[in-house]
């Protein structure tokens, strides 16, 4: 493997890397209130509110519907609002974490729901507050699968992240398409497969690791 493609590698695995993180962290900003929200709204939480918790049912899956190319495209006048242009890594966040917000709502939403029912009940029993539920039981409870969940998440922000490099959003996608595939070096192609099979198995074991402790730490 050629110097120059070394460099162009390394420099698209940290465009790569700087949009899987940085969407990733926003989809736990904002799709972990939507879980407890949606937790504490459904039919069996805490706060019944069904004319709020199904409407939000149905937004987080409308936009999990859309295919994120679509979705990649549709938002290609908000993204430019937003951060004054629609190409390059930064651009590329703004769909991202649209996209995984929902996407990791629900899986935190299904963790939630497996927390034991009785030590709800346990802390209500004792005066507890909704607040007090959410900060010391469902939270640290649920926080083995919030961290699968958010693995997950995250290696499907790789996926997605190379399909943004169909519109010029920077990272190992783009470098797949306009050196390996345009250009026909084979080199490149089997270069950034063999970063991103590297990526995928190096979150998923970190994911692993950081569930595990979590899990012997709640114990």
């Amino acid at each position: 493997m050629s110097r120059l493609i070394l460099d162009l590698l390394l420099r698209a695995t940290a465009e790569t890397l700087e949009m899987v993180l940085a969407s990733g962290l926003l989809a736990v900003i904002g799709g972990l209130p939507l879980a407890v929200l949606m937790m504490l709204t459904g039919p069996s939480g805490l706060c019944r509110m069904p004319w709020l918790s199904r409407p939000l049912g149905l937004l987080i899956d409308a936009v999990r519907a859309v295919p994120f190319i679509i979705l990649l495209v549709l938002l290609i006048p908000f993204t430019r609002y937003v951060v004054g242009t629609s190409l390059g890594t930064t651009a590329a966040i703004v769909p991202l974490a649209i996209a995984a917000i929902p996407y990791f709502a629900r899986i935190a939403e299904v963790s939630l729901r497996e927390v034991d029912p009785g030590l709800i009940d346990a802390v209500r029993a004792m005066g507890g507050t909704r607040w007090m539920v959410v900060r010391y039981v469902l939270l640290p409870e649920s926080l083995p699968g919030l961290i699968s969940g958010f693995t997950v998440t995250l290696v499907t922000l790789v996926g997605a992240s190379a399909m943004a490099g169909a519109i010029g959003a920077g990272g190992l996608g783009d470098l797949a398409i306009r050196y390996g595939y345009q250009r026909f070096n084979t080199p490149v192609m089997l270069g950034v497969v063999l970063v991103l099979i590297v990526l995928v198995t190096g979150l998923q074991a970190l994911g692993n690791l950081g569930s595990r402790v979590a899990r012997h730490g709640s114990r």
